[in-house]
């Protein structure tokens, strides 16, 4: 028997330590992966999805990329179902690639991540049991140190209290990177907003599902790897985490909460022009933003205050001050 064929027939523990669910392909989640020309990661982290003995259904939503991209996934991975709609959709590409799912769950997957073998049917075993639970997210691990990303301890700590059926720590809000997702309730919170684009885009989609009443939640269980790529515009991102911070809380935080955070961020974000452009950025926006404000309950905005607090000295949050 080879290793592969091992793997196919071993079996895994269920999440509550019960019955143990066979190791081998599992067809409860497709994998989402958005990209914009970095081809190199994307095969890397396409390799290791076809390794996964989980063999979940890929989808690629190639966002415009110039470099072969989606050439080269088309000649290499064949079963990868390819998306090309021909421009950067940012992160609506995962709704377009949510929408082609057939599936109960959906697990996020940047191109410079990959799953763990073994972590999406942990997950989808959390999810089958846990109905009110709409995503459950992963412990991180930077490779090629072997690292917890510094988020991790954020995610561990989480200030917010839950049910005790929860696999781990309440969250409120996800990373779209390492987070498993109920399709459905994605479906039904609409998604990530197309106006937000990309950065940061995860908080507004949380609070929604929070707002219909789901749990979001960390399991320690699970494990996703990140080997950053180095092709990103760092001070375009925090650009963008600065402007999306401010017009999720001009959408939702009620009018006292947010004039609260606008202030703090314009006291404590560097004073430089990243932040001068983020602001602007911001401003411009307000009409489409005002037009669509719905503030949140008082029982959400209690978590989102509590999440504030515990942030205010995350070294994992550094670009939004």
């Amino acid at each position: 028997m080879t290793q592969h064929e091992a793997n196919d027939t071993a079996t895994a523990p269920a999440p509550d330590g019960t019955a143990a669910r066979p190791a081998g392909p599992d067809g409860r989640t497709t994998v989402v992966v958005i990209t914009h020309n970095r081809r190199e990661e994307l095969l890397r982290t396409l390799r290791s999805l076809r390794e996964l003995p989980e063999r979940p259904p890929v989808i690629v939503t190639d966002n415009g990329s110039t470099d072969g991209t989606a050439e080269a996934v088309a000649r290499e991975f064949p079963e990868v179902r390819l998306l090309r709609p021909g421009r950067n959709l940012g992160a609506v590409g995962r709704n377009l690639a949510v929408h082609f799912a057939a599936t109960p769950y959906v697990a996020f997957c940047d191109d410079d991540t990959w799953w763990d073998p073994g972590a999406l049917r942990r997950a989808a075993d959390v999810l089958d049991t846990r109905p009110r639970l709409a995503a459950v997210t992963a412990r991180i691990v930077v490779e090629p140190a072997g690292t917890e990303d510094p988020v991790v301890a954020e995610l561990r700590d989480s200030p917010l209290s839950g049910p005790d059926w929860l696999p781990g720590p309440a969250l409120g809000s996800f990373l779209a990177a390492a987070t498993v997702l109920r399709t459905d309730a994605f479906r039904a919170a609409g998604g990530f907003h197309p106006g937000l684009w990309l950065g940061g885009e995860e908080e507004l989609l949380a609070t929604d599902l929070m707002e219909r009443g789901w749990w979001l939640a960390y399991d320690e269980a699970l494990t996703i790897h990140h080997a950053a790529s180095t092709a990103r515009d760092s001070t375009q991102r925090r650009v963008l985490g600065l402007r999306n911070t401010l017009w999720f809380t001009w959408l939702r935080r009620p009018a006292v909460s947010a004039l609260r955070r606008t202030a703090y961020l314009a006291r404590t974000v560097p004073h430089d022009l990243a932040s001068v452009r983020a602001f602007g950025h911001a401003c411009a926006g307000l009409p489409w933003v005002l037009r669509q404000r719905v503030a949140v309950s008082a029982a959400t905005e209690a978590r989102i205050v509590a999440l504030e607090a515990a942030r205010r000295g995350s070294s994992a949050r550094r670009y939004v001050g």
